[in-house]
């Protein structure tokens, strides 16, 4: 069965135990206002997006549109490069935001809550080819994996920050407040990790406290990245002192935190970490966890279509 114009929906509690909530029937009323046909699905939980987004999929719906936050969009952009090229490339990927974080749809300056000019810019079908990084590693069963990412991936104390970052937001519903919270945490948590990095022509051999490797803003780490220019940015952070850390406060929420002296950017399309013995490792906001030994990052150039705003 075909579904060239009707749209495949899946929306994304921002808690599992909401149901049809406000946030919904404000996206429903446009819906019916604007003339949009649809089918919709409900994620029960973060591991049933892939499967939702597949039976999509499968039902021949080639606008797919996810209401969620960046770890949603990441199920469903993992989903989509699944399929055979020839079967992704006939499928848009839309975005309504609504998750924990939403750094992705703030990075194209789509503010959460602004439905009705969100659904506008879906039926116009502005479409961009865009780039997705790639994490490649050997799970603790030895098994070649990988995942691909819109955002970022995190190495090290960033990596817990943003994990908190997350967690605190869910009690805080502020995305400023949970930023200040988890910030006050770095304060007192800072920790250094041993790292061998291979970014281009340098090595990086020494104690650092994080890296961000940045397809887009990287929650505000690789302020200049962009997600279509077959690039990837990397910030790497040595071990800043306190007042240096209260600079930095400074500078990441002005957008400047390249110009911090303990941040060390670089632009390559692939790093590798030969060893980060005991760095916890994020992508798009999720802990990834089953990961052993050295591994890879890179960026695979124009692979998903997705809708942009005007």
């Amino acid at each position: 069965m075909e579904n060239r114009s009707r749209w495949g929906i899946v929306y994304c509690p921002k808690h599992v135990t909401q149901r049809r909530n406000k946030f919904w029937e404000k996206v429903e009323h446009c819906l019916l206002e604007k003339n949009v046909e649809y089918d919709f699905v409900q994620s029960e939980n973060s591991k049933s997006v892939e499967r939702l987004i597949t039976m999509l999929m499968s039902n021949g719906y080639k606008t797919i549109v996810v209401v969620g936050g960046d770890s949603a969009l990441n199920d469903a952009a993992n989903c989509l490069m699944k399929a055979e090229k020839h079967v992704r490339d006939e499928i848009a990927l839309g975005l309504i935001p609504n998750g924990v974080m939403n750094d992705f749809a703030s990075f194209w300056e789509m503010g959460e809550g602004d439905i009705e000019r969100q659904i506008e810019w879906i039926i116009k079908r502005r479409v961009r080819k865009i780039d997705l990084g790639c994490i490649r590693y050997t799970d603790k069963q030895g098994n070649k994996q990988h995942r691909y990412f819109l955002n970022s991936v995190n190495v090290g104390l960033l990596s817990d920050i943003m994990n908190l970052r997350q967690k605190t937001r869910r009690f805080l519903g502020s995305r400023i407040l949970s930023f200040v919270f988890s910030f006050v945490l770095l304060i007192f948590r800072r920790k250094d990790y041993k790292m061998h990095i291979k970014i281009n022509s340098d090595v990086v051999k020494r104690k650092v406290m994080t890296v961000c490797v940045g397809n887009a803003h990287g929650y505000g780490q690789t302020p200049n990245a962009v997600p279509y220019n077959g690039l990837l940015d990397v910030s790497v952070v040595y071990h800043p002192e306190v007042m240096q850390l209260l600079e930095g406060f400074y500078l990441f929420v002005s957008g400047k935190i390249l110009n911090h002296k303990s941040v060390h950017p670089y632009r390559t399309r692939e790093v590798e970490f030969v060893g980060t013995p005991h760095a916890p490792v994020n992508i798009d906001g999720r802990m990834l966890e089953n990961i052993h030994g050295s591994y890879r990052v890179e960026v695979e150039q124009e692979v998903l279509n997705f809708i942009m705003p005007d």
